[in-house]
């Protein structure tokens, strides 16, 4: 099996779904210097690709994210969506947040179906939709049910048909599953990796959890720890699909890529804690 690669800007032959071209973040405050989010990177994404972002805390992952989502400006550089300049918000991406989205006095499909109303989609037609992707997370005998009769893997699978529902050719994912217990979380993977295998989009998904990252991923980004950072890994993971979220972590090859990743993360992660690698 092919041997998991240092990092180096992705070379393909598939359409590019992103391309980060020597971008460069800042924030900036009155009174004090600029913060140096990210320095200059590059890297392609191809339109059917799930890459997991893993780093430290601190080291720019949502930032890169919200860069592409067109969330943010770059100091520097430039964004290409399917090879055309991003410039203002990124319509071909759809946004899941760690954070739910949903409208407390809204039943499930009254919030699923909102997605399409606000880009006005008739009622009828949307609610029409919004239960067919309810059925598709599992949710078809819950269309009535309010938020607070929801349990957080539940509200999950809603955020997830909010997304889907518009159709997105990137699927951009903040953390999305980190509040859930550790089984949710595997049952939520499987349910992404049979919904991603229907049309196989572009993901981006930022996590800080190494194993649900390769279980999840065909690429492993690792970013340095900041100010400044870095992509300093591009782990490309071999694993057959489809896969099975939570069996794929007792595999041979799984423990491998494992260890050669974490190998290099956990340096990041200490200077973050001022430790010593």
């Amino acid at each position: 099996m092919a041997a998991v690669l240092p990092f180096k800007p992705a070379a393909t032959r598939e359409t590019t779904a992103i391309a980060l071209n020597d971008v460069s973040i800042e924030f900036r405050a009155r009174g004090r210097p600029p913060f140096k989010a990210v320095a200059p990177t590059s890297l392609t994404i191809a339109d059917n690709a799930f890459v997991s972002i893993v780093g430290p805390t601190g080291s720019g992952k949502s930032t890169l994210l919200n860069v592409i989502a067109g969330l943010l400006k770059v100091a520097s550089g430039s964004i290409q969506i399917f090879g055309r300049r991003l410039d203002g918000i990124n319509r071909d991406a759809g946004y899941l947040f760690q954070q739910d989205a949903v409208m407390p006095w809204k039943t499930a499909l009254d919030n699923v179906a909102l997605s399409l109303e606000v880009a006005g989609v008739h009622r009828e037609d949307a609610q029409g939709e919004a239960r067919a992707w309810l059925g598709k997370v599992g949710l078809g005998r819950f269309l009535d049910r309010f938020p607070h009769e929801l349990s957080g893997g539940q509200k999950k699978r809603v955020g997830l048909a909010q997304v889907l529902i518009r159709h997105p050719k990137i699927l951009l994912m903040d953390e999305p599953f980190g509040p859930l217990d550790a089984q949710t979380r595997q049952i939520m993977g499987n349910l992404l990796l049979d919904l991603w295998a229907a049309d196989r989009k572009a993901v981006v998904f930022v996590t800080h959890d190494l194993e649900e990252a390769i279980a999840l991923s065909d690429r492993v980004l690792i970013l340095s720890a900041g100010p400044e950072a870095h992509v300093i890994g591009d782990h490309r993971i071999d694993l057959a699909r489809p896969r099975d979220a939570a069996d794929i972590r007792i595999d041979a090859r799984f423990h491998e890529i494992h260890r050669t990743i974490w190998g290099q993360l956990k340096a990041e992660v200490a200077k973050t804690y001022g430790a010593d690698g």
